[in-house]
């Protein structure tokens, strides 16, 4: 089928549309290099679109995929392939599960680290400023910290911190400092709640794009994202065969610039590391020298895919 009209079926399928909208599908298959009796991994599976791209594309030899979220557990119920299997887990113990599946090196690794079209449309989940619910941002929903508890618990340098390293929010000293005042006499609870504190501080013009920067910078906290991802980073690299592909979408900088400093330097951290004959240490080479990113098409489509930056690295 052409890629073209198969790409909007996805699109009008009434699966995909209720639950996930994969991003960058066709180029994050082609990135894997995908090969006849593999291995591949699919550390963030989401609603499942990847990797039921994947199966249907090859006779994959097996696919493992990951997710904490128990939505996510549920559509991976729905695929009955030998070859597939899913575990219920953040990606960052990816090298725990693959030792106990027995795996010791595989053919390629996906991450799409985006937050699924489904988390986001749930109003309970607490993701999106669209919907006015109790502030959660749990991917995990068995997890502790909820961005409630942030917002009504950590002290004013804390939420700067956070605002400001984690979402690039403008004003952040500002909103921190009015959040603290605010909590003092009144719980912060709602989306509503924090949104009505931050409105004052939005540009002209974009509110839209600095409530999502508010939410972001609260998400990566509450699902310690940051951290996570250079665990998984630092894992991919050594369960890859020589020649294995490594495939990352990302949808802000410091996601990109972790991937960006592996690849291109060979660490998360983005130091040149040289052995004692003054050879670099660069365990992946990269495919694409510069991110790809989604056509016109695509982003019309699918708002989600604005934002998005593919890397495909080889292992060497």
């Amino acid at each position: 089928m052409n890629f073209l009209i198969w790409q909007k079926n996805i699109w009008m399928s009434d699966e995909n549309i209720n639950y996930h909208v994969p991003v960058l599908l066709e180029t994050s298959l082609q990135g894997l290099n995908l090969k006849k009796g593999g291995i591949y991994v699919d550390a963030t599976f989401g609603g499942g679109g990847h990797s039921k791209a994947i199966l249907e594309r090859e006779e994959v030899g097996q696919l493992i995929a990951f997710d904490q979220d128990k939505e996510a557990e549920q559509e991976a119920k729905k695929i009955n392939k030998r070859s597939f299997t899913f575990w219920r887990a953040n990606f960052r113990y990816m090298d725990k599960y693959l030792k106990m599946e027995g795996v010791k090196k595989v053919d390629g690794i996906l991450a799409d680290l985006g937050v699924s079209s489904y988390q986001i449309d749930t109003a309970i989940r607490g993701f999106s400023t669209r919907f006015n619910e109790k502030l959660d941002m749990r991917m995990d929903t068995n997890s502790q910290l909820s961005a409630e508890h942030i917002v009504n618990t950590y002290s004013e340098s804390e939420l700067h911190k956070i605002f400001g390293m984690y979402g690039e929010v403008k004003n952040a000293r500002q909103l921190a400092n009015t959040i603290v005042r605010t909590r003092i006499s009144t719980p912060i609870i709602t989306t509503e709640d924090l949104l009505s504190l931050a409105r004052p501080y939005v540009r002209k013009g974009k509110p839209s794009k600095y409530f999502a920067q508010i939410f972001q910078a609260l998400r990566i906290e509450v699902n310690d994202e940051m951290n996570a991802l250079k665990d998984f980073i630092n894992n991919s690299v050594g369960f890859l065969k020589t020649g294995g592909r490594l495939v990352v979408i990302s949808y802000h900088s410091l996601e990109d610039r972790i991937v960006k400093n592996m690849i291109i330097k060979g660490n998360i951290e983005g130091t040149e590391e040289v052995d004692l004959y003054g050879n670099r240490n660069r365990p992946l080479k990269a495919i694409n020298k510069k991110p790809i990113v989604a056509d016109e098409f695509e982003i019309e489509q699918n708002k989600r895919a604005r934002s998005a930056k593919l890397r495909i690295a080889e292992r060497i």
